[in-house]
């Protein structure tokens, strides 16, 4: 039987079949997927043009948000242009370097989305637990410095998941059933042994996910502890406040993903397009919800917004 390597340079290319199943909702779903790409990307650029312009939103947590949209644009660009031309045009082929390209830049945004939540768990336990403090201990600067560091170790976490991919032997079979390269999707159609390849991925949604999610409530066990020792009723709800658009954010970006990640593993009895759908829900869903969590929930950027919008 023929074989190939998985590398860059190697001529060979893929068939991503879409949602194979429910090929004769394809330009629906199409429709549906073109409506919340569009919403999402225009909602994070406004989110980005108008922090960008004002000055008095030159601050940490707009700055937390503007690499929250950044990682939103990226995820949702990587998985849907894509997308889009197998259901228009049928455009199914992609290249080995294309395939490998737009896994990196896929998995690199999700694992720095995730690294984004947690600074920003981190930068609201700050707001309530030290505020005096605030503006010493999260500047500009230092958050700028831990994104940069979240991007450090998105890409160090993932860029051996593809070494591992290209080691591997793939035989005649190219057909990938998913709408884009999906890592254990193309390690499944390998005739050699991908247990490594399983192992890996499951080791970095575990060290990744539920490491970062660790975090996250750690932070919010101490915001709530510090919560309930304030007398005053206002000034809890004051408080409460401050994390909902916070916590409604890492509601939209964790449960799709936990979701998708246990029903591909070990959900075998649904059937392959619901393990399809549900994975393409998270790269559409975060994007275009958190422009809006943000935007209503935070006052300052909600009018600068308005303020924009009515001069159009």
């Amino acid at each position: 039987m023929e074989s190939f390597n998985l590398t860059p340079s190697d001529p060979s290319t893929f068939i991503l079949m879409g949602i194979p199943g429910v090929e004769a909702a394809h330009v629906w779903i199409s429709i549906l997927f073109s409506m919340f790409y569009i919403i999402g990307l225009l909602g994070n650029i406004t989110v980005l043009y108008v922090v960008g312009k004002e000055q008095s939103l030159h601050k940490p947590m707009y700055l937390l948000i503007c690499m929250l949209a950044l990682t939103d644009i990226s995820t949702s660009t990587s998985v849907v242009p894509k997308a889009l031309c197998i259901f228009w045009f049928n455009l199914k082929d992609i290249t080995v370097g294309g395939c490998l390209t737009q896994m990196f830049l896929l998995h690199t945004s999700s694992v720095m989305h995730s690294a984004v939540l947690v600074i920003m768990a981190f930068d609201r336990y700050v707001a309530i637990c030290n505020p005096l403090r605030y503006t010493t201990i999260l500047t500009n600067a230092r958050i700028a410095k831990l994104g940069l560091m979240g991007l450090i170790k998105a890409v160090l976490f993932i860029l051996p998941e593809l070494l591992l991919l290209i080691k591997l032997p793939f035989c005649a079979n190219r057909f990938i059933p998913n709408t884009h390269c999906e890592h254990v999707a193309v390690a499944k159609m390998s005739c050699g042994d991908n247990k490594a390849n399983r192992t890996y991925g499951l080791i970095i949604a575990v060290l990744v996910i539920g490491f970062d999610l660790v975090l996250i409530v750690l932070s919010y066990s101490l915001i709530i502890r510090a919560v309930l020792r304030i007398s005053s009723k206002k000034a809890h709800q004051k408080a409460l406040n401050t994390c909902i658009a916070h916590i409604c954010v890492i509601l939209t970006s964790y449960t799709p993903s936990i979701f998708s990640s246990l029903t591909h593993r070990f959900g075998q009895g649904i059937s392959p397009h619901i393990h399809i759908i549900l994975s393409n829900l998270y790269f559409l869903i975060p994007p275009l919800l958190n422009p809006i969590i943000y935007g209503v929930k935070t006052k300052e950027l909600r009018d600068r917004v308005g303020k924009y919008t009515c001069k159009m």
